[in-house]
């Protein structure tokens, strides 16, 4: 079935029905739109039912089905008021007969830019509260009070600003604020949801900058409020607080790096600094120790994803001694250690969060995938006869080693040729 023939057979039947939601905003946007969702008005749920009998319902609360449409599983709703009755986004009594309006549905939503609906199929635009002159504006404004009902709306706008390069409005802030007490109620997968897509954007730091300036972030990510007012030592970190330093790499890092687990793991590197005893600083000895402590006391509170539980942890054990160590030993080890999560941090991430931390570079870090495969060519096989057991592992680090001061030493004189 055909978009155009969806449309006829509803239109037959004084139905009405509305592309809405993200496609329209990205449509607007100028940017490819996906997920096409759909939302009809003025018809019950029985008659859709018949109209459409291959339909499949997937909606709880409230109708949403999946209908063939363009070769697409595409999802229909019916238009639908909601009244806050209770906590959360569970909350609501939501009511969707065939009086519902698109107008009515629209004013439910949360911001203007998600506020519009191309009716077909003419693809007449209804855009009550002026969302598309907020896409042209880059803004994002909240379409009424109602935006604080469902409140990890907060998180959305933020990371939306994060995604789109907008800015928030005042007023908007002001609800997000709002949020916040109900924000501590919140299950917290749809805080680590918005908190994943936010890491995908390109500048990351837009969605914790908007966060602290609605004063959700201690609610929200209390590993991360503890950075603020952090100070470092001015020779080293002319940027400001640990709170600073942290937004800086993590952005630094989003440049070099798509993976999610790699920017997680610059966003967490430092947060034992927010544990510093105060007579400490401007230093943060230990803080890679109390680091771990935080992170796993973050996990414990949210369940963290595994490969960012694993990335955050190596990196802020590795982060302060990665750019220092000079052993051809302990290069050694750190370099397979590094291969040992390349399922998750490979060594081009794990060098984005180093270089974004320190500024630059070691050389065996820049040449750290040639070296370990010139490593890794030793195995058990080249073993001496009669070694047996660890001695055999042994032997294998021996000549790991060997090889790699041996690459070292080739990279300096190169390096001083030059």
């Amino acid at each position: 079935m055909t978009e155009a023939d969806f449309a006829e057979i509803l239109r037959r039947h004084q139905a009405r029905v509305f592309i809405v939601g993200g496609w329209v905003r990205d449509f607007f946007r100028r940017v490819p739109p996906h997920d096409k969702d759909y939302m009809v008005s003025g018809i019950a749920e029985e008659t859709f039912q018949r109209l459409f009998p291959d339909a499949q319902k997937v909606g709880r609360g409230f109708p949403v089905y999946l209908v063939p449409i363009d070769g697409e599983r595409c999802e229909v709703a019916f238009a639908r008021k909601e009244r806050k009755e209770g906590q959360g986004y569970r909350g609501f009594r939501v009511s969707y007969d065939p009086s519902v309006t698109v107008e009515d549905d629209l004013y439910r939503r949360d911001t203007t830019m998600n506020s519009m609906a191309l009716e077909l199929p003419e693809h007449k635009l209804i855009d009550p509260y002026h969302g598309r002159e907020d896409v042209e504006k880059k803004q994002i404004r909240a379409v009424s009070v109602h935006f604080t009902e469902d409140p990890v709306r907060a998180l959305r706008a933020a990371r939306q600003a994060a995604e789109f390069d907008f800015t928030i409005t005042e007023e908007t802030y002001h609800y997000m604020k709002a949020c916040r007490e109900e924000l501590r109620l919140e299950p917290q997968e749809r805080i680590i949801g918005e908190l994943r897509r936010a890491l995908q954007a390109e500048r990351p730091s837009v969605f914790f900058r908007a966060l602290a300036r609605a004063e959700l972030l201690e609610v929200t990510f209390p590993e991360l409020f503890r950075l603020i007012g952090k100070t470092q030592p001015k020779e080293y970190h002319p940027e400001g607080d640990a709170w600073q330093h942290t937004l800086l790499v993590l952005d630094e890092t989003a440049k070099h790096t798509q993976s999610t687990a790699a920017r997680f793991a610059a966003l967490v590197h430092d947060i034992g600094k927010g544990t510093t005893p105060k007579a400490m600083e401007p230093h943060h000895y230990g803080h890679e120790a109390r680091g771990l402590t935080e992170l796993a006391k973050w996990d414990q509170r949210v369940t963290l994803p595994k490969d960012w539980l694993r990335a955050g942890s190596f990196v802020i054990e590795q982060h302060m001694r990665a750019p220092l160590i000079r052993k051809a030993g302990k290069i050694a080890s750190l370099l397979l250690a590094i291969d040992k999560q390349k399922s998750v941090l490979s060594f081009a991430d794990f060098n984005a969060v180093i270089r974004a931390d320190h500024h630059s570079l070691p050389e065996y870090l820049v040449h750290g995938e040639e070296l370990i495969r010139a490593m890794k060519a030793v195995s058990g096989k080249n073993a001496p006869d009669g070694l047996k057991g660890k001695a055999v592992g042994s032997w294998i680090l021996v000549r790991q080693t060997e090889i790699l001061q041996a690459q070292l030493k080739i990279f300096a004189e190169h390096q001083n040729q030059q």
